[in-house]
């Protein structure tokens, strides 16, 4: 009996050791991208964690001493950086709640099966396919004061990119424009896994299309809507270069980002603009760890489903 069970135990132990050292294999061939990754990705921020921490200017050479936090005081102590944070939430709500609702109709239009869908996925994608800084340009030329395309349509001389709110207004019409479409192609991706039968039976019951879309396709997109949503967010708590082009950041277009490129082209105060730009990043960790904690666990609860 025991050398029965010994013979039975010992392919499991060989698979077993085979396991152990095929993951130490794997292991030791990612480790040299992994360190790779980690470097380039850590001494950036580790870099500007040690800027944040000293006085350091290039108006005066070689002012480099230790200031402590006393950047990020005087960070926090600023009321253009509160502006700029309020700004980027006024930003990256209104723009992530348009583009979610633009793009989930572009998604269901481009789902639908007609005559002319390859061309209309294709129309559909260019603005997203234009290089940011080209949108922007775009967009300014619609609304230069007095002489731009919208002024000559409405026959009127307005400032739009010169007045608040107007120019927070248009930054984030263009980067909907811009954006829906990325949002629309994530959520087209999954509405092409939704089995067609699930709407055969739906049908087969007596729902109306209403019903179908509130109780079957809202339902089984949330996963895709709610990874869009993290995605978009994370990136528009980010912008720089719509207002940067739109505006210079002026005008009540403020963003985190550009306040702190301020910080460090115009002011070239480099102590200061890093204390920024760190407070920046912990902001758009705070917002992805509390995406995670609250929205990752229901992409996963709906995906067990």
């Amino acid at each position: 009996m025991e050398a029965a069970s010994v013979r039975a135990g010992a392919p499991m132990q060989a698979r077993r050791s085979k396991g152990m050292s095929e993951r130490r294999l794997a292991k030791v061939m990612v480790a040299p991208s992994m360190i790779l990754i980690a470097v380039v990705a850590a001494w950036p921020v580790i870099y500007a964690i040690w800027l944040s921490l000293h006085e350091y200017s290039v108006r005066q050479a070689g002012l480099s001493r230790w200031a402590g936090l006393r950047n990020y005081s005087s960070a926090l102590g600023n009321a253009d950086w509160w502006a700029s944070l309020w700004h980027t939430l006024i930003f990256t709500v209104s723009s992530v709640a348009l583009e979610t609702a633009i793009g989930l109709g572009m998604a269901l239009a481009m789902h639908a099966a007609f005559r002319g869908q390859g061309i209309l996925r294709t129309v559909v994608l260019v603005p997203w396919a234009l290089l940011t800084v080209v949108t922007a340009i775009i967009w300014r030329t619609m609304f230069v004061s007095p002489y731009g395309f919208v002024n000559t349509i409405l026959q009127t001389k307005t400032v739009w990119l010169g007045s608040e709110p107007q120019a927070l207004i248009i930054i984030i019409l263009a980067d909907v424009w811009k954006t829906a479409p990325f949002m629309a192609l994530l959520i087209l991706a999954g509405l092409q896994v939704i089995p067609d039968d699930v709407y055969d039976a739906a049908k087969v019951d007596g729902a109306s299309v209403w019903q179908r879309f509130t109780r079957i396709t809202l339902p089984l997109l949330m996963p895709a809507i709610l990874v869009a949503l993290i995605f978009r967010t994370l990136d528009a708590l980010r912008v720089f270069d719509l207002p940067y082009v739109l505006t210079g950041g002026q005008n009540g277009t403020s963003t985190l980002s550009t306040i702190a490129q301020e910080a460090f082209a115009t002011n070239r105060i480099y102590g200061l603009g890093a204390a920024m730009a760190v407070l920046t990043f912990i902001v758009v960790m705070v917002v992805s760890f509390s995406y995670i904690r609250f929205v990752g666990g229901n992409i996963r609860g709906l995906g067990d489903d």
